[in-house]
């Protein structure tokens, strides 16, 4: 027999693997509440976090910005290409601010995202640069944290998903930047879209 709690589980899980898992993740967050939300979290960001060292999660980071860079320096000089780039730097700087948190360098303050945004007379080339100077800066990151470990129940909240440990927070930026690079078009890409669009 099928339980309350299960029937509301099997489309969490399957909108998690339909969109990615930093994404679903935070999608959730928006639409669900209590349990759900938590059951979420913990098994797509916390656990798997919790069962790598921050060497490990530093590596990822960095493997992962060498995919990063490469989907950036693919992507044709659009306005939407560059708003992708914009929107990763952002959510990369503001995740860093709490990861500083979790290493006592600043206070927690609870801030929007959106006053991390870079400037948006950024060139194309301006924000790859910049993109792989914020990767860097987050996997340096990570290394302090290997140095310096919090202990394993200090968290620090995010806006939608609620308290995340610095392991979940490295997690989540990684996941995150993966799936929204993925959005990013090439040449060829922008002019098969544009023909389509005209046949």
């Amino acid at each position: 027999m099928t339980s309350p709690r299960s029937k509301l589980l099997v489309p969490t899980i399957l909108t998690v693997a339909g969109v990615g898992v930093a994404a679903g993740a935070a999608y959730l967050a928006r639409q669900r509440k209590g349990d759900v939300k938590d059951f979420v979290v913990s098994r797509v960001l916390e656990a798997p976090a919790g069962r790598s060292s921050y060497t490990d999660l530093a590596q990822s980071l960095e493997r992962a910005g060498g995919h990063l860079a490469g989907r950036a320096e693919r992507a044709a000089d659009t306005p939407a290409n560059r708003d992708v780039l914009a929107h990763i730097i952002t959510i990369e700087r503001w995740g860093q601010s709490r990861l500083r948190v979790a290493l006592r360098e600043r206070a927690y303050v609870r801030d929007e995202s959106g006053a991390y945004r870079p400037p948006a007379a950024l060139s194309l080339d301006e924000l790859r640069a910049l993109l792989s100077s914020t990767r860097a800066g987050t996997v340096d990151l990570a290394r302090q944290l290997h140095r310096h470990p919090p202990q394993d129940d200090v968290t620090v909240d995010h806006n939608s998903l609620g308290p995340l440990t610095a392991k979940a927070w490295l997690r989540y930026l990684t996941q995150h930047a993966d799936l929204e690079s993925r959005r990013l078009r090439g040449g060829q890409d922008t002019a098969h879209v544009a023909e389509h669009s005209l046949s």
